[in-house]
């Protein structure tokens, strides 16, 4: 890999790091407001909706200037929604206005995410060739997931008993800093994560690609957006990558606040403890991805579906599971088959968007597809437990709906082979070759 991959890779180890950080102690600052249970979803959804609502516009933006220095101002957001929720008391006085307060700070940290986001991928497909996409992607998601597996860990432990304590107990001379709960004490210190990851956005590399962007109107950028939307999933390969990548995005939104309740229910664990079921899952995803980018190429990455469908089926065993040494070896597993057939698809996604439309389009339709799935299915998991269904029916129901929506993509990729062979566009670049 060229040397500007590892500095990408650093400044999104931080930034990931900070982002799953910051959710734990985000459901802590909820918990000490008192908040119902189905509040607790709403952060993602809140947090989500930015790369819905301006998904027509990010994608224009990240290829507007070198994506280091998008990816810098974008981190600056972030810090900006940290800071909003850390003044969540002096904002809103009053019990339900905090609710929403802490829910609109998340929503601000999710604007600078949706922006980062196309710049992010965007920037793989500017340095390096297609025949490295694959591998970059097994490392970033790796890498990712590690981020998402310590940054969960560390925000269980910052909103600890023991840890609070400490970080409470910590003045600085002749400073007033107003940290005086646990959730608070806990963004203190994920805000320097983000610095962090700012720091390194400084030092990646210009590519050298072309950052005019020839309309800046609204609409046309509207248009546009709707244009690159349909060309995708009229392509018969990107059809089926980003129906994949759509379904999983939501999926595991989804199933990130499953573990958090089942947790509780099956095994009696409180928040603290329940992040690290969720970094065991991570675990496994970080398995799979780094087993995807060894023995996948891009050409073979179709051949994964059947992954989707069996992780669907092994969700659904979670029901049974009562002891916490049958837990992590199902959480594992689950992660492990996730991670194996998303990052061929992410990598394929990539691939024929950066032909039909440019890095930066690109990501921002499949930002918008994979997070309007995430909205989806957030609000009906909140639906339900507002409805106050069984964590256990919800498990089943939500396995049910992986497996047979995996079952009827690859139908519809069988289907498109035999209407004529697609898997010859994989690897062609921009001129035919």
């Amino acid at each position: 890999m060229k040397r500007g991959f590892y500095t990408i890779m650093a400044a999104q180890f931080f930034s990931s790091l900070a982002d799953n950080a910051l959710l734990i102690a985000a459901i802590q600052l909820l918990a000490q407001l008192s908040g119902p249970m189905w509040m607790v979803p709403l952060l993602k959804f809140f947090f989500t909706i930015s790369y819905v609502a301006l998904a027509a516009f990010v994608g224009a933006f990240a290829d507007s200037m070198p994506k280091g220095r998008v990816m810098f101002i974008t981190n600056l957001i972030k810090v900006g929604g940290c800071a909003m929720m850390f003044f969540y008391v002096q904002l809103t006085p009053s019990g339900v206005d905090q609710y929403l307060t802490v829910l609109i700070a998340y929503a601000v940290v999710g604007l600078g995410a949706a922006a980062y986001s196309p710049a992010k991928y965007g920037i793989l497909t500017e340095l390096l060739p297609p025949s490295q996409l694959v591998a970059a992607n097994g490392w970033i998601e790796g890498l990712t997931v590690g981020s998402i597996i310590l940054g969960t860990l560390l925000g269980g432990v910052l909103v600890s008993e023991t840890v609070s304590r400490q970080l409470l107990a910590f003045d600085l001379p002749r400073i007033e800093t107003s940290i005086d709960t646990p959730g608070e004490a806990a963004i203190a210190v994920i805000v320097l994560a983000y610095l962090a990851a700012a720091l390194f956005n400084l030092f990646i590399p210009d590519t050298g690609v072309d950052h005019h962007v020839p309309k800046k109107n609204p609409f046309y950028l509207i248009r546009d957006f709707a244009h690159c939307n349909n060309l995708l999933w009229k392509d018969k390969l990107g059809q089926i990558s980003l129906a994949t990548t759509t379904l999983f995005w939501g999926a595991g939104a989804t199933l990130q606040f499953i573990v958090l309740e089942w947790a509780k229910a099956a095994l009696g664990y409180p928040l603290s403890k329940a992040t690290a079921l969720q970094g065991i899952t991570a675990v496994g995803i970080a398995l799979g991805a780094v087993a995807a980018a060894r023995f996948i190429s891009l050409r073979q990455a179709v051949s994964v579906l059947p992954m989707g469908v069996a992780m669907g089926a092994i969700v659904i065993g979670m029901i049974f599971v009562r002891e916490l040494w049958i837990a992590i070896p199902l959480l594992v597993a689950v992660g492990t088959l996730a991670g194996f057939f998303v990052v061929p698809m992410n990598a394929l996604l990539q691939h024929r968007g950066h032909i039909l439309m440019g890095a930066g389009h690109s990501i921002a339709v499949q930002n918008f597809n994979e997070n309007l799935s995430i909205l989806i299915m957030l609000a009906l998991y909140a639906l339900m437990i507002r409805a106050e269904l069984s964590i256990y029916v919800v498990i089943l129901l939500f396995g049910l709906f992986v497996s047979g929506s995996m079952v009827l993509v690859r139908q519809r990729h069988l289907y498109n082979q035999r209407q004529g062979d697609s898997l010859h566009l994989i690897g062609i670049d921009k001129s035919g070759h």
